[in-house]
């Protein structure tokens, strides 16, 4: 044996230990679907104090029965919410749709009762459509059961759907037409030339023509006319070497128009009108609402439009006359968010969805006057159950901005932020919340978890808007752009300067959390700001923009370029490299907890796992949470209500201390 042997072995057999020492300790549950990585056993304590908050519901507004005496509506009584039918306000509902996996999109046959919905399978959203008669059950696929299938619109006789598929080459995202009760005659009707996406918005009167959308990116969107009998395209707002956002919602069949919301020329996003011709110049209708005009519908007989605007994260709802465009704000809908609306099929009701601080998602219905501005009562159709919690008591968001690094007309940028506290003087220690997107906004809607934060933990929780959110103008929304990408996270360094000088809130006590989007932002904060925050979230988070770009679905990529940058320019990839937050664990000295869902399309499961396995390779802190049924987020309530025990556990443990 020579000398150097014994040695040898005994060093081999140390690296062993060491392996062994520095392995996860791997538990799961949820019959194996959920994996957890160094996550300790959840106290009994905690699982028991949360249940009441874990088993809030909602009830969204989905379609309007033929006969519009009832409603659809989506609410979960199981593990994921399925289609339930209501026949009037305060009625028992009545459950249409039994899967062990959460409905998309609904939408019921235009003078018929059969409704198509779509339905993925473990959070893929590799959605499948399919024909339900509501009445006996039955239920048809009508895609190849491989391919992402969404935006279905029915023909306004009922005959014959259009939808958004990648069936052709499982890349581009097509507008393809069929007749759902003959499934072999669908067809290509529009292909995507360029890996963007096309979805169908309405069909005229005739059948014959589609309003249909080309989505570039957050900033660039155009409004396109198909005409189905020659497979021409007509492009007619939008596309234009300024760039500019148009999303169509309907035709004007009066005036050969349509309507659609743009913010071209303005900082805003403004309800138009345009002739349906190529070269004609938009109408803009609300010019002195300085807000960002939602999405809106139109009533079936085409005498009135119904639109909201985003004041500020507020939702105010207005009812226009569709003849003479004069408009009025409807003043007793409750201050908070409104989303989904339709008008029942003899136009005399208008159905929705509110969302308020202290209720959850119900659905409501107003009352229609003869006169088209004319409105009556408010009337709640259902009342959503929330876990026997008097959310009378939940606190509400205060409306605050902040001071950031760079100026506006000579004065610092302010960025707005919702910030929750409990009762009390504090200092409260702190949870800052980041949006995902990047395109998104956070608004003060309804949140058990953030209620559940503050009684439980006595925590803060900060939600700011960083530069690129919506809802502030065009302008703030491209201030992240491509090379500005840090911009964003520099915003974060200001929000923590900001509660340095907060009283009620401790600057020795700060945790970020954040999912997709929000999570790079965690990540990106973690290793810059690392010396003043005591623990982080990171929620399917991208942690490097090159191999997520690499990775993603290949119907997507183009879309995120457009926002993240090309990595394929050696310059931006360089750049994308140096700022990946998996290239600095080396300077994140905080405790992370990590949540992932293995089949993930968007943001893939690699970036996860590369994050993790780096943070245990420099000794650092990491519990790390996959589900292998979920995708971009955790829809089942199993595993929802263990990620929401671990992450109480973790800020108790890491943030809060005992």
């Amino acid at each position: 044996m020579s000398k150097y042997t014994i040695p040898f072995l005994m060093a081999a057999s140390l690296v062993a230990i060491s392996a062994l020492a520095a392995a996860p300790v791997t538990t799961t549950a949820n019959n194996g679907n959920l994996v957890m990585e160094d996550i300790p056993d959840i106290p009994a304590e905690i699982v028991n104090d949360l249940n009441r908050y874990q088993n809030v519901r909602s009830a969204s507004f989905r379609e309007w029965t033929e006969d519009g005496r009832g409603i659809y509506i989506s609410t979960r009584f199981g593990d994921v919410s399925q289609i339930h039918r209501v026949e009037m306000a305060g009625g028992a509902r009545t459950q249409v749709t039994f899967y062990n996996e959460p409905i998309g999109g609904v939408t019921r046959q235009p003078g018929g009762r059969n409704i198509i919905f779509t339905r993925d399978a473990g959070g893929s959203e590799f959605s499948q459509v399919f024909l339900l008669d509501p009445i006996d059950g039955r239920t048809t696929m009508l895609t190849d059961g491989e391919s992402r299938n969404r935006s279905v619109q029915w023909d306004r006789n009922g005959r014959r759907i259009v939808y958004t598929s990648t069936a052709r080459n499982g890349r581009s995202n097509d507008v393809w037409m069929m007749d759902p009760e003959d499934n072999g005659s669908a067809e290509v009707v529009l292909e995507s030339p360029d890996g963007s996406s096309w979805s169908a918005t309405e069909f005229n009167a005739s059948g014959t023509r589609v309003l249909v959308s080309n989505y570039v990116s957050i900033a660039d969107s155009r409004v396109n006319l198909l005409d189905l009998d020659t497979g021409t395209v007509t492009l007619l707002a939008g596309g234009d070497d300024s760039r500019s956002a148009n999303f169509a919602f309907a035709f004007d069949d009066a005036n050969d128009g349509f309507w659609f919301v743009t913010d071209q020329g303005s900082e805003f996003r403004q309800l138009a009108w345009q002739a349906a011709e190529p070269g004609a110049e938009p109408e803009i209708l609300t010019g002195d609402i300085l807000w960002d005009i939602g999405a809106g519908a139109i009533s079936n007989d085409r005498t009135r439009l119904v639109f909201t605007a985003n004041e500020g994260g507020m939702s105010r709802v207005y009812l226009m006359d569709t003849d003479t465009h004069e408009y009025r704000a409807v003043d007793n809908i409750p201050t908070g968010l409104a989303f989904g609306f339709e008008f029942s099929p003899d136009d005399s009701q208008l159905a929705m969805t509110l969302n308020t601080s202290t209720t959850p998602s119900d659905t409501f219905v107003l009352e229609l006057g003869d006169d088209a501005l004319a409105y009556g009562e408010l009337v709640r159709w259902t009342t959503s159950e929330v876990g026997g919690l008097n959310t009378s008591v939940f606190r509400a968001p205060e409306l605050v901005s902040f001071p950031t690094f760079d100026q506006v007309y000579g004065e610092p940028r302010q960025i707005p932020a919702w910030v929750y506290k409990p009762a009390g003087a504090g200092p409260f220690p702190v949870v800052v919340s980041i949006h995902g997107g990047p395109e998104g906004q956070s608004r003060p809607g309804f949140s058990s978890v953030y209620q559940m934060w503050l009684d439980k933990l006595g925590v803060a929780v900060v939600i700011p808007n960083v530069r690129g959110s919506t809802g502030y103008g065009k302008t703030y929304l491209s201030l992240d752009n491509g090379f500005k990408r840090e911009d964003s996270v520099r915003d974060i360094g200001a929000l923590l300067d900001w509660i340095e000088t907060e009283p009620s809130l401790d600057q020795d006590r700060v945790a970020v959390f954040g999912g997709s989007y929000g999570g790079y932002m965690v990540l990106a904060s973690s290793f810059h700001y690392s010396d003043r925050l005591k623990a982080a979230v990171d929620i399917v988070g991208i942690s490097n923009f090159v191999t997520f770009l690499e990775n993603t679905q290949d119907y997507r990529r183009d879309l995120r370029r457009v926002e993240y940058g090309d990595e394929r320019d050696p310059a931006m990839r360089a750049y994308l490299e140096r700022i990946a937050p998996v290239n600095h664990v080396d300077k994140i000295r905080h405790p992370m907890l990590i949540v992932q869902g293995e089949n993930d399309p968007r943001v893939p499961v690699t970036e996860s796992e590369q994050v993790v396995a780096a943070l245990r390779e420099a000794g650092q802190a990491v519990w790390y949470m996959n589900a292998l049924n979920e995708g971009h987020g955790y829809r089942k309530k199993e595993n929802r209500d263990i990620y929401q025990q671990a992450t109480i556990l973790f800020l108790r443990e890491h943030l809060v201390g005992p």
